[in-house]
């Protein structure tokens, strides 16, 4: 990689991204093996909207497809700063991962990750609590607002929004206070009053509606455009692309082929997609909720570059990254 992904790596290590070298070592092998067969390694989420993921991992698809060439190995990770460290740091080949993060990464690498295909789109909604005195959108002046993660899809979406009403966060001279909380504590401060509204990613806006202290403000296609906006994207590294363009096609081939049986079989593939949760997290998801989670997102893997250049422009605008990247230097998308 580059330069500056080399000095973010070595700043990594000193910071105590890897615990020791032996565990960078066996994290980070890579390459081949002895007998020639290439490592692939691929992070994703425990979430519903990596479902094609969730798939082909449950069905073996990548290492069948591989079986003669490559060992898969499939990372799972909680939040996107660590799957874009593990990219940084040379650990991971393939990710699945929100478009936000995918952009950072891709600004503080200097381009060398790139967005290669999409994944699901919308998957979030903005829920109010029923007593904070909140009718319409310009009702949020002087709120209270939990996002998952400052700087994260939800919390771009959220700024979108406000600034659309003329509203802007406490840091920014207004008077929206905006907190950071995992999904499972937002739930929490809805039931005891301590923020008035949320903008979360499913299969917790559900479950905060379900429960029952919370009612729906903007649904999952009134968040952002419409809906159309990717809620996760595969990305890769330059290196990876360079050296392995037929595998990169070969993975996108089966990413599509997934997307294709999850929208013709959406019954089997929540199954699925649950099982995987619950493999990986050891708590399956309710079937109600995760049927009516699905409901509100949908799996596509074209490229919507406009919307994630927008997200591009919010980050820029909010402090998040330093520029606005060249939409060539982000994308992917033929592999010779």
């Amino acid at each position: 990689m580059k330069k500056l992904v080399k000095k973010l790596i070595a700043g990594m290590l000193l910071a105590g991204v890897c615990a020791s070298a032996a565990a960078c070592g066996a994290k980070g092998g890579g390459g081949e093996d002895a007998s020639g067969r290439t490592n692939v390694r691929i992070a994703y989420f425990p979430n519903i909207t990596h479902t094609q993921a969730l798939v082909m991992k449950n069905q073996k698809t990548l290492e069948e497809k591989w079986k003669d060439q490559c060992n898969v190995t499939w990372t799972s990770f909680n939040a996107g700063p660590a799957e874009m460290e593990a990219i940084f740091a040379g650990e991971i080949d393939l990710g699945y991962i929100g478009p936000v993060p995918a952009l950072s990464a891709n600004v503080k690498s200097e381009g060398d990750v790139q967005i290669i295909s999409n994944t699901t789109n919308a998957g979030a909604v903005f829920l109010k609590r029923k007593d904070a005195g909140i009718s319409s959108l310009s009702d949020l002046a002087g709120k209270k607002i939990a996002v998952p993660q400052m700087g994260n899809t939800q919390h771009l979406c959220l700024l979108s929004i406000l600034s659309d009403q003329g509203l802007k966060t406490v840091d920014a001279g207004g008077d929206v206070t905006v907190n950071a909380s995992s999904n499972a504590d937002i739930l929490n401060l809805i039931d005891n009053g301590s923020v008035d509204a949320a903008l979360v990613p499913e299969p917790w806006g559900t479950t905060i509606e379900n429960n029952g202290n919370a009612d729906i403000l903007l649904d999952y296609d009134e968040v952002f455009l419409e809906g159309n906006y990717p809620t996760a994207v595969v990305v890769a590294s330059r290196d990876f692309i360079k050296e392995h363009p037929e595998l990169v096609k070969q993975f996108l081939e089966a990413h599509e082929e997934a997307a294709l049986y999850i929208n013709e079989h959406m019954e089997q593939a929540r199954e699925i997609v649950n099982t995987e949760i619950e493999a990986t997290t050891g708590k399956a998801i309710d079937a109600q909720v995760i049927e009516s989670a699905f409901m509100r997102m949908t799996v596509d893997t074209a490229l919507n570059k406009e919307a994630i250049m927008k997200f591009a422009e919010i980050s820029k605008n909010e402090g998040f990254i330093s520029k606005v990247p060249e939409e060539s230097d982000v994308f992917t998308t033929e592999f010779n």
